[in-house]
């Protein structure tokens, strides 16, 4: 089943294993069980420590357990996990084999200290061609194998579609907890322990609060907030970062291919190499956790205070907002369903994976007329949809757009959904606002670009921010209240690109030094 060159590279992580289990299969007399059976025993034999077993008796064929002696693990994969859940499976054995997790010593603790009230048993629906659902399913594989009152199961939405209908599920990862539905989306090992361990609030404001001051501190781990901390690290100062979800918009962009230097990457292996690049300095690195307010120094030099929504509070000499942007929704049914598969909101990074398909562009605006102009070079086709009677773009970008052979423009048409088939964007309804008609166009792919919202809203007045929402800043990085410097798609620097952000976070972060070597500090 694997290929000699995948069979070579498992044959030397099973080297790693140091602690004997059993694989426990329950098959069938079906094709999917035959290959489920096949790549079982290819692993078994790989290793002493494995035994396989195809007698069991679960509920769900074909499926396989992972156990100890100890009897004290319950993981379960109904799934032939390859795909892009492959390594997933290569974790799981090297875990339940004895190899160390590469995850901070405290949070493998917590996972370890949890005492629910019940037994928690997940239950994850994912793909195997998704890319958000292996962080899923490695973080609950890690709490099922080291704390026995956790229970996981894995399931291939593929192989079970009864339970995916029965459930009415509409989108990979989705997580069920004792029966009911818990989230779905990507999440960290992070956001799910603190869901479930209900004393941890309390515990990290405690410790939060007890860190002392930084000389830097950066709030938000998108490109813009890692290159800051990174700048500001190498200078030898005190640098935090705070973060709620490490690598932001990035995490949701399937490729990047104009970075210099990266001729090509996705942007969830991106955001853990940006990760990986500031864990090599001296960075205190907070994550899971989301700012609810920022108090200004007193007087320049003095302490900015930084309150957290768990209300822990941290301290700094200088602050960086890096909190980038959203994109605005359409809020139609579909959106959710389809984004990555489909729905995109970036036709610079997206756009070359939709060469010779049609799509559609929703808004008339500059930034969707230039999507439009930039895509019609890559797709087949591109219909651009404007709810007003007229394109609100430059004339000089409409005279571009119409120009196009390969582009339709319908005005006064209001998005009504987003349809999809297979998993996968398939079409795009509308209502003419002038007849009332409903239209449907057949397509692969719409790019929605009716503007960015950046995540300023939680600043209130502490600084100067446009009409839009961005934080004006100077030529430095530098805001409207002293020691606080802003980078990124939350500022009013134009295009907002990874490339644009990671150089104004370096900016920001020299531009924070400079004031902290030219600022006394208050006394």
């Amino acid at each position: 089943m694997l290929d000699k060159d995948i069979s070579a590279q498992l044959q030397q992580y099973m080297g790693m294993l140091r602690r004997p289990f059993t694989l426990t299969a329950t098959l069938g007399s079906d094709a999917k069980s035959a290959e489920l059976r096949e790549l079982l025993e290819q692993v078994a034999g790989m290793s002493a420590h494995i035994t396989l077993r195809t007698d069991g008796s679960d509920a769900r064929a074909p499926s396989f357990a992972l156990t100890r002696p100890d009897g004290q693990q319950h993981l379960r994969f109904a799934a032939i996990p390859l795909g892009h859940e492959f390594t997933s499976l290569v974790l799981a054995l090297l875990w339940t084999g004895g190899h160390p997790p590469k995850v901070a010593e405290d949070t493998l603790a917590q996972i370890k200290a949890l005492e629910p009230a019940q037994d928690l048993n997940f239950e994850v629906y994912m793909s195997l061609s998704c890319h958000n659902c292996p962080d899923v399913v490695q973080a609950l594989s890690l709490m099922a194998i080291f704390n026995p009152r956790v229970r996981v199961t894995v399931i291939d939405g593929a192989l079970f579609p009864q339970e995916i209908e029965a459930r009415e599920i509409m989108g990979v990862p989705a997580v069920y907890l004792n029966g009911q539905f818990f989230a779905s989306g990507r999440m960290t090992l992070e956001e799910i322990l603190q869901k479930v361990d209900t004393g941890a609030a309390a515990r990290d404001a405690g410790k939060l609060s007890s860190k002392a001051p930084f000389d830097v501190l950066v709030i938000g781990g998108g490109p813009a907030g890692a290159t800051a901390a990174i700048y500001a690290a190498r200078k030898g100062i005190r640098t935090g970062l705070v973060a709620e979800r490490f690598g932001g918009q990035v995490n949701d962009t399937m490729e990047i291919a104009n970075y210099p230097g990266v001729p090509e990457t996705n942007g969830p292996a991106w955001a853990a190499q940006l990760e990986q690049h500031v864990r090599n300095y001296e960075v205190d690195l907070i994550s899971a956790q989301r700012v609810a307010e920022v108090i200004p120094a007193a007087q320049p030099g003095g302490l900015i205070t930084v309150r957290l929504e768990n209300g822990g509070t941290l301290q700094s000499r200088t602050l960086i907002v890096a909190t980038g942007a959203r994109w605005r929704n359409v809020n139609v049914p579909g959106e959710q369903e389809y984004k990555t598969k489909g729905v995109a909101y970036c036709p610079h990074c997206d756009g070359p994976l939709f060469k010779g398909k049609d799509v559609a562009v929703i808004g008339g605006g500059n930034s969707g007329v230039e999507a439009a102009i930039d895509l019609a070079g890559v797709v087949r086709h591109v219909t651009v949809l404007e709810y007003n009677p007229d394109l609100k773009a430059d004339a000089v970008l409409v005279s571009k757009l119409e120009s196009l052979p390969n582009v339709t423009i319908r005005t006064h048409a209001q998005t009504t959904e987003i349809t999809g088939s297979q998993g996968k964007v398939s079409g795009l309804s509308f209502k003419n606002r002038d007849s009332g008609a409903s239209e449907h166009v057949a397509l692969q792919g719409v790019f929605v670009q009716i503007g960015l919202v950046p995540n300023t809203e939680w600043l209130g007045s502490v600084v100067q921010r446009n009409p839009m929402g961005e934080i004006v800043i100077d030529a430095k990085g530098a805001t409207s209240a002293p020691g606080i410097f802003a980078a990124g798609d939350c500022t009013t620097v134009p295009y907002k690109q990874i490339v644009v952000s990671a150089g104004e976070g370096a900016k920001a972060a020299l531009g924070a030094f400079d004031y902290l070597i030219r600022t006394p500090a208050a006394q």
